[in-house]
């Protein structure tokens, strides 16, 4: 059997060695780290922050982009809060791509949480996904050609209510209830909501992309509850920017309102067609649905991305705001991942 050699001392050049094989296994933080320049988001996040940090007095606050590239790093792995402050004491690959060492002191949960909610109270968390979509559109990633929209769930842990309690929060008075238990109310998610889809039940969101066909990089996107259709969002997701560009999509967004939006938005329409009961497609609209669906099918690619490197899309966040930031991050994430494989390739 063969024979550990133990070293007594631990020392610098232990710990460089370390790394070093870290990378050579692979660290995609290492391939993070040197494709995004995270010193773009420094002014946006100090101009929306350092406001909400004057007159408080206390502790001065951590530095705004190592909380920003931490919960870049909290997307990615898919990590709660606890979880979050746990791996970065314990994961030298995190620390590395945070810049800090054992002898830093490292941000706990709780001010993760909060830097997470003064993003959402700030809103500025749309204008830093806008933000590094131009810088991706001047390096020129996004082509342009051609657009795909689809949508995927974001599932959250099942509400147990009473059957009074849901009907008042699907009536949309969820906010009314538990106004006597404060505590009890900030667990409870009255903007969740069940679907069906291939007979299997969600409850949670959904979240709306539209991508750039040629690159796979997300250039919009909407948050709704899991009941909203695909094709409501549509009017919201395109916009003028898109005229002249070949629109592709499954054929959720059939129908003479959809057909009417992709029209008045200048779009070539490549939506897959869609047979009915006594008019089923003809072989020539088949053949067409399988060229359309060969573009259409690089969405999934996303996804797929986002359930396998991202470790899922399932959240324990409570409200559609909390939701709607996470969901923004995740897209964020991904566009930043898929920047390294394009530059990779």
């Amino acid at each position: 059997m063969k024979q550990f050699k133990r070293h007594k001392d631990f020392g610098f050049f232990d710990q460089d060695f370390r790394l070093t094989k870290l990378t050579k296994l692979g660290d995609p933080l290492v391939k993070l780290n040197k494709s995004i320049d995270f010193e773009l988001f420094r002014t946006i996040l100090e101009n929306g922050l350092t406001k909400l940090a004057k007159g408080k007095g206390g502790r001065k606050p951590y530095d705004y982009v190592l909380m920003f590239k931490i919960l870049i790093l909290q997307r990615y792995y898919n990590l709660s809060d606890d979880q979050m402050e746990f791996q970065i004491n314990d994961r030298m690959s995190f620390m590395r791509f945070l810049n800090l060492t054992i002898a830093d002191d490292i941000p706990d949960s709780k001010t993760v949480w909060y830097f997470k909610e003064q993003l959402i109270d700030t809103k500025i968390l749309d204008s830093i996904f806008t933000l590094f979509l131009e810088h991706l559109s001047k390096i020129g990633l996004v082509a342009n050609e051609g657009k795909i929209i689809d949508a995927s769930f974001i599932e959250v842990p099942i509400q147990r209510n009473s059957k009074e309690k849901n009907d008042l929060i699907k009536e949309g008075k969820g906010a009314e209830l538990w106004a006597d238990k404060p505590n009890k109310k900030a667990q409870k998610d009255v903007d969740a909501r069940w679907t069906k889809k291939n007979n299997i039940n969600y409850y949670g969101y959904k979240n709306h992309t539209k991508a750039d066909v040629k690159s796979k990089i997300i250039t919009n996107f909407q948050v709704t509850d899991a009941s909203v259709h695909d094709s409501q969002v549509l009017n919201n997701l395109l916009t003028d920017s898109d005229k002249g560009e070949d629109f592709y999509a499954d054929s959720a967004y059939t129908g003479e309102k959809q057909e009417e939006i992709i029209e008045k938005k200048g779009m070539i329409n490549k939506v897959c067609e869609k047979g009915y009961r006594n008019k089923p497609l003809t072989e020539q609209q088949r053949n067409n649905n399988t060229e359309k669906s060969r573009i259409r099918s690089r969405v999934e690619h996303i996804y797929g991305f986002m359930e396998n490197s991202m470790n899922g899309m399932y959240f324990y966040s409570i409200g559609i705001e909390r939701i709607s930031a996470a969901i923004c991050l995740m897209n964020l994430t991904y566009n930043m991942f898929r920047k390294v494989q394009l530059q990779s390739n």
